[in-house]
């Protein structure tokens, strides 16, 4: 593509060119995350969420957000200042997410209970916090959801000392159907622009939700849902939903 070619509208072709050959592809992988996140909740389990970068965005997708779950929980790298009083300068460190002693840290500033499920989100799949990570929440029983980039992480080396990726750690893999390196317009000089991860991503996130709640309710459990804290009364609901996971559950901003 040449400077003539770059454009939104090539963007959103690209966009409705991927995304239901994606969607397609990870029906399947939907359900069975619905089915483990249902059991979970149905278990007075909390949906313990981990993202690092730009996969923050997608951990918000799922943690306290309107029309979403209650029961959801945001881990994140800037937990160690905000709960564990660690220096700022080195929470914000750009390459922490590399560094695999990181999720030790992170998850021990968390009240994780047995019933918990783990969604991980990482389009690489293969830094050394988020792998570290997952394998230390498997190992202490609790099931694994990926939400990355197959293709990404088949061509790369992970930076864990396991030689693993995301991936090859989770129960359920959600792939995203990004490329590598995630831009979805190409340019001459091999630079790319415009990602896709985001987008679709956040469609199997919803998708999960939705099969979730429809499990919950072929079950005869009301769904605890969030309502926007922009429609009259609904802090008082929304304050009665938590206040059952009171502890367990952040809400930062």
């Amino acid at each position: 593509m040449t400077s003539d070619t770059i454009s939104g509208t090539a963007y959103w072709e690209t966009v409705q060119q991927e995304l239901p050959g994606t969607v397609e592809r990870a029906r399947d992988s939907v359900g069975e995350a619905a089915d483990l996140i249902a059991a979970a909740l149905r278990d007075k389990g909390v949906i313990q969420v981990f993202g690092t970068g730009h996969s923050q965005a997608l951990a918000m997708e799922v943690a306290g957000r309107a029309g979403g779950l209650v029961p959801t929980n945001q881990l994140s790298i800037r937990d160690r200042v905000l709960f564990g009083h660690e220096d700022p300068e080195e929470a914000l460190d750009p390459f922490a997410e590399r560094d695999p002693a990181v999720a030790a840290k992170v998850l021990d500033l968390a009240e994780i209970h047995p019933a918990d499920i783990f969604i991980i989100a990482s389009q690489s799949g293969g830094n050394g916090a988020i792998v570290e990570m997952a394998r230390l929440v498997k190992e202490r029983g609790h099931k694994v959801i990926a939400l990355t980039s197959v293709a990404h992480s088949s061509r790369i080396t992970a930076r864990h000392p396991s030689g693993q990726r995301l991936f090859e750690v989770a129960d359920v893999v959600l792939d995203n159907g990004a490329p590598f390196g995630d831009a979805a317009l190409q340019l001459p000089d091999g630079t790319g622009v415009c990602a896709l991860s985001t987008i679709s991503g956040a469609v199997l996130v919803q998708m999960t939700v939705a099969e979730t709640v429809a499990r919950l309710l072929a079950a005869g459990v009301t769904p605890p849902l969030y309502q926007s804290a922009n429609v009259p009364g609904s802090d008082e609901r929304n304050a009665r939903l938590e206040a059952e996971y009171a502890g367990r559950i952040r809400r930062t901003a």
